[in-house]
């Protein structure tokens, strides 16, 4: 197998590419791009067609991915030792018979789930969740989520053949959330050379009670119902074929009216919203951790002054943006984390619309003339956005021009080191969970793959506020940590190397007359674990 540190640091949404024309549960099949597959079927076999408003083509490593499709397919086709509900966020045992009794101890025993099966029919055991849990403490592999493991969790023991313990460096409750975002994968699969390039490309082998069976970069993924599951939710439907359908208007068009061809679809734009509903849909959604961020580049003068990246934040017109671009449907940043985290609390530095001030600051920084280039991702609702920032950066004297491309190829330009000015992008760390410390953890630290992408590491306010991140981590006491997370993101804001604008509502509709039991999530990507045909 060649060793993940070979690769660089190879990106979560990292360009997946055409995949070879092969189908079985250790292979992909790969045919030529169609926009849709129908699979058709009535009664209890009904494919169940879902509509997700970003690529199925990013990385489907569950060690390293924050792509919103495959995160979210892989919540169906996987399983933690434990797993959390897509809602309360509350784990549950998963893969494990129990959880531990008391979550403060220092060594966590799980006993895995009798009979439990990959999709290939190869019982698990031990072994393959001492594989992933190696593979994301190694110090030489870079992963997303050794970003949530590494600072405590000290190893994972092989007890018995399906017992193993997890060793932890200090007490550490907020960890049995986290159990979800280590899958365990089948060692015997992924063990083999160049298996986790494949699983970047679509591979996936589980144990959850879907199975992978098809998967067509920039066009649709296909699952059915794993018979072998005996685990805590049993599939409902027969078969899943979701679509990826970036295009706003087209994914509209694919939910509603008469001919549409999709149950239940995500991202949904504001402004479709009374139309959905009057075409007798459901529609909800909710306030998180969605946002709209800036990321600059420290290396690329002006950028490495602070005053410029404050600048440019006051500039924007906030208020606008939400009204004109949001509909109503976001809030203006006050801080990293939003106002319904428990750990939230305003920042000490809050960018509200203030043209003079970041005039005033570009003069103090001896800047004149500015040209900006902004290089952002092509979700709908953020490109939706950028006209208000270009008219706000436009007035206060910072020629903008604004280059939207697909999310894949900003980042494979950020993998390459390639140079840039500003990237405009979205980001919802509750994919992975609630809690404040994993947040800010998911956007900031020594190793991690965005703050390599800001080139701010090596800065001396950057090495402060990683050993604060470090100490806020192991306080046992919650208050006190809260405390210090709250000290901590005042320093994130002020410094705002990659900060949000807004905070803004993820929106799902789906058709309540054929599904019942959909939740609908504040963060991208959709769970059907709880549904069931109407």
């Amino acid at each position: 197998m060649r060793d993940e540190a070979t690769h660089g640091r190879r990106t979560f949404l990292k360009h997946a590419g055409a995949l070879g024309a092969t189908a079985s549960l250790t292979t992909l099949a790969a045919c030529g791009p169609r926009s849709t597959i129908d699979l058709g079927g009535d009664g209890t076999d009904r494919t169940l067609t879902a509509v997700i408003g970003y690529g199925n083509d990013g990385s489907w490593d569950p060690t390293q991915t924050a792509s919103a499709f495959a995160m979210a397919a892989n919540n169906h086709i996987y399983e933690g030792l434990a797993d959390t509900d897509p809602i309360t966020r509350a784990p549950y045992p998963a893969l494990a018979t129990r959880l531990p009794a008391d979550p403060s101890a220092t060594t966590w025993r799980f006993t895995l789930r009798p009979g439990a099966t990959f999709h290939d029919g190869t019982p698990v055991t031990a072994d393959d969740v001492v594989f992933v849990f190696d593979r994301i403490l190694d110090p030489g592999t870079q992963t997303l989520a050794k970003g949530f493991f590494a600072g405590w969790l000290k190893e994972v023991r092989k007890v018995g053949t399906m017992t193993v313990d997890l060793v932890l460096a200090f007490p550490f409750p907020d960890g049995l959330a986290r159990l979800t975002l280590a899958k365990i994968m089948p060692k015997h699969v992924f063990s083999r050379p160049g298996a986790w390039d494949d699983a970047i490309k679509g591979l996936a082998v589980g144990t959850g009670p879907y199975r992978q069976t098809a998967h067509h970069p920039k066009s649709n993924t296909t699952f059915a119902a794993y018979d072998g599951y005996n685990g805590p939710r049993r599939p409902a439907f027969r078969a899943m074929n979701w679509l990826t359908i970036v295009d706003a208007a087209s994914r509209v068009a694919r939910i509603s009216g008469a001919g549409a061809g999709a149950q239940i679809s995500d991202n949904i734009p504001y402004a479709n919203i009374p139309r959905l509903e009057q075409g007798g849909l459901s529609v909800g959604g909710g306030a998180g951790m969605n946002n709209l961020f800036l990321m600059f580049n420290t290396r690329h003068k002006p950028f490495d002054d602070v005053r410029v990246r404050q600048a440019l934040h006051y500039a924007i017109d906030k208020e606008q943006l939400v009204e004109v671009a949001l509909k109503g449907h976001g809030r203006p940043a006050s801080s990293f984390l939003n106002e319904t985290n428990p750990a939230y609390r305003r920042a000490r530095t809050v960018y509200g619309h203030d043209p003079d001030r970041a005039k005033a600051l570009l003069k103090a920084a001896g800047v004149r003339r500015l040209s900006v280039e902004i290089l952002a991702v092509d979700v709908s609702w953020l490109v939706d956005c950028l006209p208000t920032i270009k008219s706000s950066w436009d007035a206060v004297g910072v020629a903008t021009t604004l280059s939207p491309q697909e999310t894949t190829a900003v980042f494979t330009k950020m993998d390459q080191k390639q140079d840039y000015q500003v990237v405009a992008a979205v980001s919802n760390p509750n994919q992975f969970g609630l809690d404040a410390d994993l947040i800010m953890r998911y956007n900031y630290g020594p190793g991690n793959l965005w703050m390599g992408y800001a080139r701010w590491s090596d800065d001396a306010v950057a090495k402060r506020l990683f050993a604060a991140m470090d100490a806020a981590t192991r306080e046992p006491d919650p208050d006190r940590k809260t405390a210090m997370i709250q000290e901590y993101v005042d320093v994130v804001a002020e410094q705002a190397v990659l900060y949000p604008v807004v905070h803004n509502e993820l929106i799902t509709a789906w058709d309540p007359r054929r599904l019942t039991g959909i939740r609908a999530q504040p963060y991208p990507g959709i769970n059907v674990l709880t549904a069931k045909w109407a």
